[in-house]
């Protein structure tokens, strides 16, 4: 939607947090687990966490558009917070991760915009599965 110039859909008031890991990060964190002796799961991701409608708000200012958040319906099944414990990751493989959320942001705003527009595929946020 930011890479249309839309105004971006929130699913509720936009209170419920996430937290974004780089895909480098994740890749390297999965990479660790695999080659450890450890046979039990491990959190990977990053615990940098966010509220949605802040995210939104990042993504706005990354863009330098006009565009609004624009706010539907919460789904019944969705959670009100996701952030990884990440303690086994640290202490058993090493890993956390180095890319912050807003470098990461850039980053990945960057590559998109380099693909020609075709190749960006468009999602239709008006409907959401709601059980």
């Amino acid at each position: 939607q930011a890479l249309r110039g839309e105004d971006l859909t929130v699913f509720g008031d936009g209170s419920q947090t996430r937290s974004f890991c780089y895909v480098d990060d994740q890749v390297e964190g999965i990479y660790r687990l695999l080659h450890s002796d450890y046979p039990y799961p491990v959190n990977i991701g990053n615990p940098d966490e966010i509220t949605i409608k802040q995210f939104g708000e990042e993504i706005i200012k990354l863009t330098g558009t006009s565009q609004k958040l624009v706010y539907r319906e919460l789904p019944v099944d969705d959670p009100k917070q996701r952030r990884p414990d990440i303690t086994k990751a640290r202490e058993l493989l090493g890993w956390e991760p180095k890319v912050g959320r807003e470098e990461g942001l850039r980053i990945t705003y960057a590559y998109f915009k380099s693909l020609p527009d075709k190749e960006i595929e468009h999602k239709d946020f008006t409907y959401y599965n709601k059980r």
